[in-house]
């Protein structure tokens, strides 16, 4: 018998999401950060609230809730949009810095998972330590995508839209692995996961950076108004089930 899993199926809609999830983090934070000037120090502090409230949340419940898991989901990439930030420019270690930082974390939180539960497979997500793991995993990797969007934007000197398709043809690299070869899909999950924060920090910066810095201006509570909304349609036009939680065999 399948135990239901606390998360939503991994489907082309979840992708869907999930990139619009990313874009919104990133015009969302830089919206509390720069244009109401809370500064990256309190924005963090805002976002991180929020998600840990949202975790806690998601532990309590019995079952999934789309809108709880979105919700949640939104929360970790404004607070990695905040945290990627203050690391990179408040702290100032750098976008290389703060991206080689933040992949040394995400590979650690993966590699402690996998030491307790000998799989980080995000079907397994329904007791509350795997959800512990969950969560620190996908907020790590929200932040560690900031860092590399900013990365690839600025000091590759690829720009925004530039490095929206760099970031767009290694998650097309990661479908073409899924589906072609035998690579554990448990970890082309994690890549593709992963590579889903930078393309939408691009993106998002794309439409609310200034016209000097390669952007198209555009208004950030605006931006992220109309992203909301359309995140909002694509979860109540596309199925929303619980992935499965296998009873028996585990997958890396």
């Amino acid at each position: 018998m399948n135990t239901p899993s606390k998360v939503p199926a991994v489907t082309l809609g979840f992708w869907a999401i999930k990139i619009f999830a990313t874009t919104l983090g990133e015009t969302g934070g830089d919206t509390v950060t720069m244009t109401l000037n809370w500064g990256y120090l309190l924005g963090t502090a805002l976002f991180l609230s929020a998600l840990v409230l949202l975790v806690a949340l998601q532990v309590v419940a019995r079952r999934f809730h789309p809108f709880l898991y979105w919700a949640t989901i939104i929360a970790s990439t404004t607070a990695g949009t905040t945290m990627a930030d203050f690391a990179d420019r408040s702290l100032g270690i750098g976008y290389a810095g703060g991206s080689a930082l933040l992949l040394a974390l995400v590979l650690a939180s993966l590699g402690i998972w996998w030491a307790s539960e000998r799989t980080v497979s995000v079907d397994t997500v329904s007791t509350p330590r795997v959800e512990a793991f969950y969560w620190a995993t996908i907020t790590l990797s929200q932040t560690l995508g900031t860092a590399l969007g900013d990365w690839m934007a600025d000091d590759a000197g690829v720009g925004f839209l530039g490095g929206a398709l760099v970031f767009g043809a290694a998650l097309a690299v990661v479908a073409v692995l899924y589906f072609r070869t035998r690579i554990s899909h448990v970890l082309l999950f994690w890549a593709a996961f992963i590579l889903t924060r930078p393309l939408g920090a691009t993106v998002g910066d794309f439409l609310d950076k200034p016209h000097d810095h390669g952007g198209l201006a555009l208004s950030r509570p605006l931006a992220s108004a109309v992203i909301a909304v359309l995140m909002l349609v694509l979860i109540l036009a596309t199925p929303q089930r619980p992935g499965s939680h296998p009873a028996t065999g585990r997958t890396p």
